[in-house]
């Protein structure tokens, strides 16, 4: 017997009869893991073998699981109002979107909560598409921003689409990858270690950079209408490997896309919340400013909760017609977003210790990937970083797999 009481085959037997058999295809083990209790960056199977937490529930354990200040906000909530929906007005909606807007730059203070990642994407598409009255939306080859059927369109990732149709209009452009892509050198990216690939560029200027926004061009020449709704970037490509892009991409292409019509969606689903270590936002890091931010996972430190944030001239273009979110913004998860941003800056100085830490664990993954044949590229910024391998160091299109190491922000 299991120290819950149940029996690990019985809950075996449950996962095969009673659970969709989908969790079970998307697995990154042979023999299972049986979780049972979890304290800060710390894990507990049922026979009480301790896991340090590098995978972080899918990047969403912000603050440490089961931290002692955010389990008491959530405690102290539970006892006073668990629901009424955003229609009421309620002190935790307006006291967390007013902490969480004093943390993104003007203009962007209008919010709209949600509950999931794929629900803020899904909505910002919607904003995109209504405000500027045009329907295409251009992301990148390798991309992930959500498993509904809108979002699927999004997506540019095959093991992630179904035979049906799914959202019209997304249209995916070459992914500025400096190691794996056709352009790369030793100087591309913001990160502590670069690429192996060599180039001749001259201090300040990045020829790969001009060929990737050459191939933009390119798509705005051949695949989409003249006029378009917006273009969706993670600030480091997530789901596709941690992939990160040359520095000055994201300020030319937001001009692209401006000049076409269209808004500049920033997708910090995965990079939010001071994971990159130099700054709260990921798209800080190329000094630009969006549009539309949407962030999910490490704003709830695993509590069902998204966000879109926009400008107040995009938030009145929405308000034409109704829209509503029943679970959207509900006390609990306001409670615990509130202290999840009072812990992570605050008070436990989290975003620092992701760039001290995920400067030296680069630094160190580096020395191996110098050492090792089968290392190609280690990249990232602050704990979200990525670790190629590949059959060849040259050939890096060759390439086995490359890992995304989603780490808890704690030493």
């Amino acid at each position: 017997m299991s120290i819950q009481g149940m029996s690990k085959e019985h809950i075996m037997e449950i996962r095969s009869k009673n659970i969709n058999p989908m969790t079970s295809k998307i697995t990154y083990y042979k023999k299972p893991v049986f979780i049972h209790q979890g304290h800060m960056q710390w894990l507990w199977d049922m026979d009480g073998r301790r896991y340090l937490d590098l995978f972080a529930g899918v990047a969403t354990v912000a603050v440490g699981h089961c931290h002692p200040k955010v389990t008491a906000a959530v405690e102290k909530q539970l006892k006073k109002l668990w629901h009424t929906t955003n229609i009421y007005v309620n002190a935790p909606l307006h006291e967390y979107c007013e902490k969480l807007a004093s943390h993104l730059p003007d203009p962007l203070k209008v919010i709209y909560l949600t509950n999931s990642g794929s629900e803020a994407n899904d909505l910002a598409m919607l904003m995109a598409r209504i405000h500027t009255g045009n329907y295409d939306i251009i992301t990148f080859r390798g991309s992930y921003h959500g498993g509904s059927q809108q979002t699927m369109g999004l997506t540019s990732q095959s093991s992630y689409k179904y035979p049906i149709a799914t959202s019209s209009g997304c249209t995916h452009t070459m992914c500025p990858d400096v190691f794996r892509g056709p352009w790369g050198g030793s100087h591309c990216r913001d990160s502590p270690v670069q690429t192996i690939r060599q180039c001749s560029c001259a201090q300040g200027q990045c020829m790969a950079n001009e060929q990737y926004i050459g191939q933009l061009k390119e798509t705005f020449a051949a695949s989409v209408p003249s006029r378009v709704a917006g273009f969706f970037g993670e600030p480091i490509q997530g789901m596709g490997g941690a992939v990160q892009y040359p520095k000055n991409y994201f300020k030319e292409a937001y001009k692209l896309v401006r000049e076409k019509g269209g808004v500049c969606i920033a997708d910090e689903v995965q990079t939010g919340f001071g994971r990159t270590g130099t700054h709260f936002w990921g798209f800080q890091g190329y000094g630009i400013l969006p549009d539309i931010v949407t962030m999910a996972k490490g704003i709830g430190n695993g509590f069902p909760m998204a966000a879109v944030v926009t400008t107040p001239e995009i938030a009145a273009s929405f308000a034409k017609a109704y829209h509503f979110n029943t679970f959207g913004g509900n006390s609990v998860a306001c409670a615990v977003g509130s202290a999840v941003l009072d812990v992570r800056i605050k008070e436990d100085g989290l975003q620092q210790n992701c760039h001290h830490v995920g400067t030296y664990l680069m630094t160190e993954l580096a020395k191996l990937r110098d050492k090792h044949k089968i290392i190609g590229d280690v990249r990232g910024k602050g704990l979200q970083i990525g670790v190629e391998m590949v059959k060849d160091k040259v050939l890096s299109g060759c390439s086995l797999r490359s890992l995304n190491i989603k780490c808890l922000n704690h030493s």
